[in-house]
């Protein structure tokens, strides 16, 4: 079955608190390690940006079950692609908190210091994302 790699961004409901993060990092390690799905993700307090790599239907089924969580809204895809091999394969779900997203990381990829994922293209989201892994330890 294909490799894939999809990135989304969405934005981070308002009733969703900590102990939802927390909620979120626990299960979707869990699922995606039985699925064999890696990943990165990267958040403050308004915004998710995740890489995901897998299967392609693997990566389907999981995208279908993130839009329909009501922990965040307005999913939107901004990249996806075949892949030959992974670049985000040591985590099963890396987390990139907002201490990593500096002001100069979000002008290097983006057009403001000020994390809007949104308004990245996919392939700058892609080298961001590259980037912010280079500072995490493997899982």
């Amino acid at each position: 079955m294909p490799l894939a790699r999809l990135i989304y961004v969405s934005t981070i409901s308002q009733n969703c608190d900590a102990q939802d993060l927390q909620d979120i990092f626990t299960k979707s390690r869990e699922y995606n390690e039985e699925r064999k799905i890696t990943g990165l993700l990267s958040h403050n307090s308004d915004y998710f940006l995740q890489c995901l790599e897998g299967s392609r239907e693997e990566l389907n089924h999981t995208y279908n079950h993130i839009v329909n969580d009501p922990r965040h809204s307005k999913v939107t895809i901004i990249y996806y692609k075949e892949i030959h091999s992974r670049q985000f394969g040591d985590w099963s779900m890396g987390d990139v908190p907002q201490t990593h997203l500096t002001s100069l990381l979000n002008l290097q990829f983006s057009g403001s210091t000020e994390f809007k994922p949104y308004e990245l293209s996919g392939k700058s989201a892609y080298l961001m994302l590259l980037e912010l892994k280079q500072h995490l330890p493997s899982e």
